[in-house]
Order: structure tokens, then C-alpha cells, then sequence
């Protein structure tokens, strides 16, 4: 269903319309390998009430929420939007990516 996002070098998680995660990618296996096997687990069960309001407005809206964050050293981009089909929300997808400390940023025209 997600072969192209398996072996990404980033972490994708994709949940339904109530929470629930469909899929994991490698990465993002690894990433969580700490909480067991996260498939058909709710995604609400792993965030504090801010990040659960915050979703619910995602999966209401089909929105985006991108953030960047730092962990032990490491910074990610962390970007999160609802997938759809047929124009109706589906639920949301995950990418969580590292990015270096300093990058280059370019304005085209």
C-alpha cells in the first residue's frame, strides 16, 4: 500500500479519521521500536491533551501543522496533514525528518 515511503530516511505514520494507525514506515518503526508495535494502536493513547486538540482540529479541517524540533541534540522537521479520498479527509500523515542545524533557505521567483 506505502512501498515507496518504506525505506524513506525519514518517519511516516499514517492514522484514520479516529486515530488509529494504518502504517508505519521503517523509520518510523525504529524511531517508537521503545513502545512495541504501534499498528492498530490510537495515536490519541500517545499524545498529552494540546496534541490531541490539535489533531482533532487536523482531521476536522484538513489542515497542517509543520514544526521543527529538538531532541538529544537532534532537530527535525515535523510535518503533519490530512490525506484524503475523494475529497473527504481520511486521516492524517506524519513525516518527521532530521535536518541539520543550520540550512540554507531560498526565496525564487
Amino acid at each position: 500500500m506505502y512501498e515507496w515511503a518504506n525505506e524513506m530516511n525519514c518517519a511516516v505514520t499514517v492514522c484514520d479519521t479516529e486515530g488509529v494507525i494504518l502504517y508505519m514506515n521503517e523509520k518510523a518503526c525504529r524511531t517508537f521500536a521503545k513502545h512495541g508495535n504501534l499498528i492498530g494502536k490510537n495515536l490519541f493513547d500517545c499524545h498529552n491533551p494540546q496534541s490531541q486538540d490539535k489533531i482533532r482540529g487536523l482531521l476536522e479541517t484538513g489542515g497542517v501543522n509543520a514544526y521543527t524540533i529538538e531532541k538529544n541534540g537532534i532537530r527535525k522537521m515535523i510535518y503533519q496533514t490530512a490525506w484524503k479520498q475523494d475529497g473527504v479527509v481520511g486521516g492524517l500523515v506524519e513525516i518527521s525528518m532530521e535536518i541539520p542545524g543550520e540550512m540554507p533557505h531560498y526565496v525564487r521567483k
